[in-house]
């Protein structure tokens, strides 16, 4: 065989595996799951709470799948929905979203917004994941984030843009603290009560990217656990779902799922805190891949400790 019948061979049949790939990766954004975990984080005596965490929704009106299986997550039953960001994809998504949302608006919930809830997404190298540096382009259409916030407050949902709140479920008395998007720099870490307030049953932090920084102060400054989303679980990981990037100063293994932060600390630990990150349900409309990583809302069953 001639060397240029060899190449012409080899080439060919990387064409035909990277069409298989990427014909993978299209299919699975649309291969949802609901992943579940036990959190051992309420005192003794108390009746556990189901708590649904969704993230990364990157919604836009022709999603029809995903807006009803997100319909869907209400037969979960949660007692608190909390959203870590990231819901908008689209100038026009909106009114589709909000019906999607409409039976878990009905639940307790709590949220913060990411800057695609910001900002209209952008075509941008992959590459750029791969740098420690890597920001966000606010030079672009903004996306309707304010209406978005109105039409959940006044569902009963409780913002948590660097402020505090409090919500009582099932008995159990939630202290809630939540962060604008640390990617963009909008985190006021000034805003966590420090240390945590002593009289709730559970402190919770909420952020839409889990960087170090905020994880620190919310370990450090006594929160039982902080939800965060944003490293869409690597998006696009190698087999057995090992992430090769955060997004973030996170490092991979904890792209995704339940951990703590420090993260070599065990559960009794002084400063240590549950971690749940994310790997969200949707992805940028310009980069609709998802390999080894589906798309994900995770119900986490809290229990006394």
């Amino acid at each position: 065989m001639s060397t240029t019948r060899f190449l012409a061979g080899a080439a060919g049949a990387l064409a035909v595996a990277g069409a298989g790939t990427a014909a993978y990766g299209y299919a699975a954004t649309k291969a949802f799951v609901v992943r579940r975990a036990d959190v051992p984080c309420l005192p003794a005596g108390h009746e556990p709470l189901r708590l649904l965490h969704l993230s990364d929704l990157h919604a836009t009106p022709r999603q029809t799948t995903k807006l009803a299986w997100l319909r869907s997550l209400a037969d979960l039953e949660p007692d608190l929905v909390v959203s870590t960001g990231d819901n908008l994809a689209h100038r026009d998504v909106l009114p589709p979203l909000l019906d999607a949302l409409d039976p878990l608006l009905d639940r307790p919930g709590a949220f913060v917004l990411g800057s695609n809830d910001y900002y209209s997404p952008v075509p941008k190298s992959p590459l750029r994941y791969f740098r420690d540096d890597d920001t966000r382009s606010t030079h672009v259409a903004p996306l309707p984030w304010e209406h978005l916030c109105v039409s959940l407050a006044r569902r009963g949902w409780q913002e948590l843009t660097n402020t505090t709140g409090t919500i009582e479920v099932g008995g159990t008395t939630i202290a809630l603290s939540g962060l604008d998007d640390p990617h963009l720099s909008r985190d006021d870490l000034g805003s966590i009560p420090r240390p945590a307030p002593a009289d709730a049953d559970l402190r919770l932090g909420v952020a839409h990217a889990p960087y170090l920084r905020v994880l620190d102060a919310y370990a450090t400054s006594g929160w039982d656990m902080v939800l965060a989303g944003h490293t869409h679980g690597g998006q696009v990981c190698l087999p057995g779902g090992r992430a090769l990037v955060t997004n973030c100063d996170l490092e991979p293994a904890r792209a995704s799922g339940l951990h703590r932060h420090p993260a070599a600390s065990s559960p009794g630990d002084a400063g240590s805190a549950w971690l749940h990150v994310s790997a969200g349900a949707g992805t940028s409309p310009y980069a609709p891949f998802r390999t080894f990583c589906r798309p994900e809302a995770t119900l986490l069953t809290l229990t006394p400790a």
